[in-house]
């Protein structure tokens, strides 16, 4: 015989319809292993608002903002007019200094600014003016923006 004669089809031949059954259940098996090996997504970890970290991420800070966090933008008027956090509150850097009085200080701020610059700069205005729950926000509002977080 020849070796082509040897292979064999199963075009008219009838499948069981348990057959189907079990490789659709196997296939949705794997498809179901596949994403529980990547497991939950994190749980956002608890940020201690009475021991801020002298610099947090956008990501922290956004955390933070969710929870109704004091958020102080100390850009200038110009760069708080082309785009600022919803319910954040402005004080230009320059300013900052004779304004503290404005400021809660019994509650954690978050300061920040266009790129994280100034807002270290003004975290440790804070600092030096009797604030213990203030930090600054990493990567500043374009950072912010661009990853998608509220903007006015």
């Amino acid at each position: 015989m020849k070796p082509e004669t040897e292979v064999k089809t199963i075009k008219n031949q009838k499948i069981s319809p348990w057959l189907g059954i079990g490789l659709l259940l196997a296939i949705l098996a794997i498809f179901s292993l596949s994403f529980a090996a990547c497991g939950p997504a994190p749980a956002q970890v608890a940020i201690d608002t009475a021991n801020l970290p002298s610099e947090i991420s956008i990501d922290e800070a956004h955390q933070l903002y969710e929870e109704g966090v004091f958020f102080l933008d100390v850009r200038t008027q110009e760069e708080w007019d082309d785009f600022h956090a919803p319910n954040s509150t402005l004080i230009p850097l320059d300013q900052l200094p004779s304004r503290v009085n404005e400021l809660p200080s019994d509650e954690p701020i978050v300061v920040v600014c266009r790129s994280g610059n100034r807002s270290q700069a003004g975290r440790d205005i804070l600092q030096d003016n009797g604030f213990e729950q203030v930090t600054s926000m990493s990567g500043g509002l374009t950072a912010w923006q661009a990853a998608g977080y509220p903007i006015q």
